[in-house]
């Protein structure tokens, strides 16, 4: 369905906010910006900020949907005869390959990590949606296997993907902290995956396999 002329302005105006809200946090720091900073920048209310971002943290993480979901994404859009954890670790080297802004290879993010570090309401927000995108792949990996509630491979499965995904974050994340080039941090993180698969089980890496129908 095409999106109406409507829906297109509220979803530019929100942008225009989130953006303007972020330059703010990366010049002043998280702390010293309030709600009626970004509205004043933005040209508009305070209860239009509000209305389009709930707190100020969702203004900071205004991505994080697609965080949470993009595991179990990959995870439901895995090739026949692939493992859950195979597909995680396939996607991982595509977008470090591509040197993805997605994965934090990208000039300037250690202004963003350092805005993160500053601030304890972000360090909390980004431990909750870490917690969200582990809760939201068990659930996939429920479904996709028919595994009962009481089934606590899933939960096993989950945790020890997310640990693959949270370890290349924070590598990624420590070394262009340091203002490293993003393509000489793309090629040691390819390194580090591999060592991190060697270090999985056969339990965890053929877990999930996709049949062939």
């Amino acid at each position: 369905m095409a999106e109406g002329l409507r829906e297109r302005k509220k979803r530019e105006t929100r942008q225009r906010i989130s953006d303007i809200a972020t330059g703010l946090f990366l010049e002043r720091g998280f702390m010293a910006v309030t709600i009626a900073d970004v509205a004043e920048a933005a040209d508009v209310s305070v209860n239009t900020v509000y209305n389009y971002f709930p707190a100020k943290e969702d203004l900071f993480f205004d991505r994080s949907q697609g965080v949470v979901d993009r595991l179990s994404r990959w995870v439901r859009g895995r090739d026949a005869g692939e493992s859950a954890a195979r597909a995680v670790l396939r996607e991982l080297r595509a977008e470090i390959e591509a040197v993805s802004p997605r994965m934090g290879l990208v000039e300037g993010y250690d202004r963003f990590m350092r805005c993160i570090e500053e601030a304890p309401p972000l360090r909390s927000r980004l431990w909750s949606i870490q917690q969200e995108v582990q809760d939201n792949l068990e659930a996939t990996l429920r479904e996709e296997t028919d595994a009962g509630d009481a089934d606590p491979l899933p939960r096993l499965i989950a945790g020890q993907i997310c640990w693959v995904h949270g370890t290349v974050f924070v590598a990624i994340g420590r070394e262009m902290a340091k203002g490293r080039n993003p393509d000489e941090v793309s090629r040691e993180m390819l390194v580090l995956l591999d060592d991190i698969e060697e270090l999985l089980s056969r339990k965890v890496l053929n877990y999930a396999v996709r049949g062939a129908g």
